[in-house]
């Protein structure tokens, strides 16, 4: 007999109850919560407890919606975090870090898979596109921790996560298409329109158009009618479904539509005046005081932050699910000799150079190149973008490398990113506070503007 499922309950009970109870200890402490996550899903596995028995190229299906799930609402979380106005300077660096960064990346991976590691062309494109985008669900130590946060370190890798997980598409469709499994058009004319030219920006306008019309509808029912308040989760999740289905429907980035989904909505709450007061964000956070929600002149705040407040517990039950099948797949993982040289690799050189490249003539200081080198954190979107590459009929031996190294660069990241990132975070924080007390402050996003 297999084990008792039952089993499940409690292995699941007792983590998330460890989790609570750990919380602000493990903000002290070089671990993150998705290394534990991570030793849970592994002990839950075949190579412990035997309560889950998931791999990566037979249950490819599934694991692409679950995953697929987790990073379109993580990034519609971090489309909402952004309370910087679309034309502000503030934009620049992490413009660069998702185009310029993501292209260098996306070129020393694939050249070191394609001479390193043996793979076909197509295979060494697609690896790079798969292992390009950095995370917006387990980078969220080193991301803006509210919309007020006027970082600029984390302010770029927030917008470098919700853009990049998009810009990554079409390197992936290319890898498809050079492997014989996506359809290029000839001489790659529907490559060049639809999936470049065509499907990012097409999803950052459809989702910017879908988040201002609902939210303005939203915001008029409240405001003339005292209609339409609360239940701010299903106003999140169901802007989340329209702005992705609809840009998927249009063969453009649904990933790009819902970060821009969320970047509409906070819009809308910059446009309404100042930043709103403390008070009324406590107020949406607990989902109280119906008359802040439906007043003209702190409706916008409420929604804005009751729609975040709502989609950031989700965001981390969707951690918690992902990161916990994550651990069971590494059983199902063959270690090679190239993996002691490739993920080093990836995060110590390519991730680090190509930031160099990108952030050339910008103004940032030294130590935040180097975090933004470092920080360059591999996690769920990656794990997306190797289950919908498997559900494309790869070749079983070139899907099964494409996938080792990928959970495993994956794992990694979580470890040592998770190590690393509370020492790291601090010593920033100390020497932006000494540069502070000898040098202007960085201007505001609102003087900026």
């Amino acid at each position: 007999m297999g084990p008792n499922p039952n089993l499940w309950f409690l292995a699941v009970g007792a983590l998330l109850v460890a989790m609570a109870l750990a919380g602000s200890v493990l903000k002290r402490l070089p671990l993150s919560g998705s290394m534990l996550y991570l030793a849970a899903g592994y002990s839950l596995g075949p190579a412990a407890l035997g309560l889950m028995t998931a791999d990566p190229v037979r249950n490819s299906a599934v694991l692409e919606r679950v995953t697929e799930v987790a990073v379109i609402i993580s990034l519609f979380t971090a489309g909402l975090k952004l309370r910087t106005p679309l034309n502000a300077s503030r934009w620049g660096l992490p413009i660069r870090l998702a185009t310029v960064s993501m292209l260098a990346t996306v070129g020393l991976v694939a050249a070191a898979g394609y001479w390193g590691l043996g793979l076909p062309l197509g295979a060494a494109v697609l690896l790079g596109g798969v292992l390009a985008p950095t995370d917006p669900v387990l980078a969220a130590d080193v991301q803006v921790a509210d919309p007020s946060d006027r970082d600029k370190l984390r302010f770029a890798l927030t917008g470098e996560a919700g853009m990049n997980d998009g810009t990554a598409f079409p390197f992936v469709m290319l890898g498809l298409g050079l492997l014989g499994v996506h359809e290029l058009g000839a001489n790659g004319w529907r490559w060049w329109l639809v999936d470049a030219l065509w499907a990012i920006p097409g999803g950052l306008l459809i989702g910017a158009v879908l988040g201002t019309l609902v939210g303005r509808l939203v915001l008029y029912l409240r405001k003339h009618y005292h209609e339409a308040v609360g239940l701010d989760e299903f106003l999140a999740l169901g802007l989340i479904g329209l702005s992705y289905g609809t840009a998927v429907l249009a063969h453009a980035y649904g990933f790009l539509a819902v970060f821009a989904a969320g970047l509409a909505l906070r819009r809308m709450e910059m446009r309404s005046g100042a930043e709103p007061p403390e008070e009324v964000k406590v107020q949406a956070r607990a989902g109280a005081a119906e008359e802040v929600a439906t007043d003209p002149q702190t409706a916008p705040a409420y929604m804005a932050e009751a729609v975040l407040a709502s989609n950031e517990r989700i965001e981390r039950v969707c951690e918690v699910a992902v990161v916990v099948i994550l651990g069971g797949l590494l059983a199902s993982v063959t270690l090679r000799a190239e993996m002691l040289w490739f993920v080093p690799m990836l995060l110590l050189v390519f991730r680090p150079l190509s930031v160099v490249v990108s952030v050339l003539g910008a103004r940032v200081w030294t130590l935040q190149t180097v975090l933004m080198g470092w920080f360059g954190i591999r996690g769920i979107g990656s794990l997306y973008y190797l289950m919908f590459a498997l559900e494309h009929q790869l070749d079983k031996q070139v899907g099964r490398l494409i996938a080792d190294v990928a959970l495993v660069t994956v794992a990694v990241s979580i470890v040592v990113h998770g190590v690393s990132v509370t020492p790291l975070m601090d010593l920033y924080l100390r020497r932006k506070q000494q540069r502070q007390r000898t040098e202007p402050l960085e201007p505001t996003a609102a003087t900026r503007a």
